[in-house]
């Protein structure tokens, strides 16, 4: 893996896995600006970072590479209705971008957009702001008039995640002042709280697993926590191994099979140079 590390030599503000050729084909990487040079999207071929490639494969480089203004968020459509469509959030504005065309339509907002998700079954794009306002954009509508604004939520603070759930009738997101809130779209209004979430400034995420009914997410504490996601109940604390700082926030990546097909629940926690593992039942 060392041998295919890719070098930006630029921050990389925002990224998600984009399915152009296959699912997860490419990678999707927003790069800041840099004195001159302007910011950037770029699409990776994922092949790039694959060590085993067969022999005589000539290794595809860059594929292809678009001109923006910083941006604090991206997200990949799966939705047929903007097929081979990325959206970027800046700053007061949204951004959506046809790779193999070229178009692209502008949304004018109220605050800088900082978590952005495609629904696949309803032409929206979900958006959380700085402002702490939540809201989806209908794809059919143009950038241009009213009514491309379909759904207003609120939170008291930044929002720095969204995740749509459950047949894309509910939405999970957190914010700048800890709170985790299940929202139902359809009466728009919050159903549900998680407790125990600790941020005060930073863009942390969520992760939700709905198969095995949980969610996770690290606090600006250091601590991983795990609640119910049908009950909201606070299931487990795992402290880091690290005296908690700023420097040292863990990652952590839940999966139902860690290691294969046959393998086990678990949670992988990276903090640092370490790689830890922690069993689930």
């Amino acid at each position: 893996m060392h041998e295919n590390l890719y070098f930006t030599n630029r921050k990389v503000n925002s990224m998600c896995w984009a399915s152009l050729n296959h699912l997860d084909s490419h990678i999707l990487l927003c790069l800041m600006g840099l004195a001159e040079t302007p910011g950037c999207a770029t699409l990776l071929p994922a092949s790039l970072f694959i060590s085993s490639q067969p022999a005589g494969t000539d290794r595809p480089g860059m594929l292809c590479s678009f001109r923006i203004p910083g941006a604090w968020s991206c997200a990949w459509s799966l939705n047929i209705q903007s097929n081979n469509c990325f959206s970027t959030g800046l700053s007061r504005r949204v951004l959506l971008t046809n790779v193999v065309t070229g178009h692209r339509q502008s949304y004018g907002t109220n605050s800088d957009v900082l978590a952005q998700q495609f629904a696949v079954m309803t032409p929206l794009l979900f958006n959380g702001c700085r402002s702490g306002e939540i809201f989806a954009i209908d794809l059919r509508c143009p950038s241009q008039g009213k009514g491309w604004k379909a759904t207003n939520l609120f939170h008291d603070s930044a929002v720095t995640s969204v995740q749509i759930l459950q047949e894309e009738q509910y939405l999970m997101a957190s914010d700048m002042a800890g709170k985790i809130k299940l929202w139902d779209l359809r009466a728009t209004k919050c159903i549900r709280q998680y407790e125990g979430h600790v941020n005060e400034y930073a863009y942390l995420p969520l992760h939700v697993h709905e198969e095995e009914g949980i969610l996770v997410a690290v606090g600006q504490d250091c601590y991983t926590r795990i609640w119910s996601l049908h009950d909201a109940q606070l299931l487990r604390t795992i402290p880091s191994p690290y005296p908690a700082s700023k420097a040292d926030i863990p990652s952590v990546a839940f999966s139902s099979r860690l290691g294969g097909f046959r393998g086990a629940p678990g949670l992988l926690m990276a903090v640092r140079q370490d790689l830890y593992c922690f069993s689930y039942s």
